[in-house]
C-alpha cells in the first residue's frame, strides 16, 4: 500500500520496526552465543530483554491507533542480520568480538533513525503518548549504542589488536 498522507507513512514506518524488532529478537541469542567475552554476552542478553520491551511499546502504539503491527517485513533488518551472521562465520575467535560490535551498532544506528522520524511524526499528529513510549525506545537505543561503543573502544578492539601482535 502507498503511504499518501503523513498518518499511513507513520503506520507503515511503525510496522517496519515491529518487524526489525522482531526480527532482533531472534538474532541477539545468537550473537550473545557467538560472543567471547562476558561483557558482550551480557550486552546482548540485556539488549534482547530491551527488545522485548520495544515490541510491547509497539503493541501499545498500535492498540491505540486500533490497527495491527503485521503486515510488514524489514528487509533493511534481515540485510543487517545477515551481515551479522557473516561476521560469526567470518572473524577468528580473537576477533570475533570487536566485529560483532561493528555488526551491532549498524543495526542500532538503524533503529535509532527509525525511532527518530517515527516519534517526529507522532509528535506532528499529535500522538503525545506514542511520542514519550517511542522517546524511550530511542533513548534505550542510544543508550546501547554507547555502551557497544565503550566495549570496543576499551576490551574487544583492544583484544583484537594484541591477537595480531599489535601491541608489545
Amino acid at each position: 500500500m502507498k503511504a499518501s498522507n503523513l498518518q499511513q507513512l507513520y503506520v507503515s514506518e511503525l510496522r517496519d520496526l515491529y518487524s526489525a524488532e522482531t526480527q532482533l529478537t531472534e538474532a541477539l541469542p545468537k550473537m550473545a552465543k557467538a560472543a567471547t567475552h562476558s561483557e558482550l554476552k551480557d550486552a546482548f542478553q540485556s539488549h534482547l530483554q530491551q527488545t522485548r520491551q520495544h515490541i510491547a511499546r509497539l503493541d501499545t502504539i498500535f492498540t491505540n491507533l486500533g490497527m495491527s503491527p503485521s503486515g510488514k517485513t524489514c528487509k533493511a533488518m534481515k540485510g543487517l542480520i545477515a551481515e551479522g551472521e557473516e561476521m560469526i562465520k567470518d572473524t577468528d575467535e580473537s576477533t570475533r568480538d570487536a566485529g560483532l560490535i561493528s555488526a551491532a551498532q549498524r543495526v542500532e544506528h538503524y533503529e535509532i533513525a527509525g525511532y527518530g522520524c517515527v516519534r517526529t511524526y507522532a509528535s506532528q499528529l499529535g500522538d503525545q503518548s506514542a511520542v514519550q513510549l517511542l522517546q524511550m525506545t530511542l533513548d534505550e537505543e542510544g543508550q546501547a549504542d554507547k555502551k557497544l561503543t565503550m566495549l570496543a573502544e576499551n576490551i574487544c578492539n583492544v583484544e583484537a589488536e594484541y591477537a595480531r601482535g599489535g601491541r608489545n
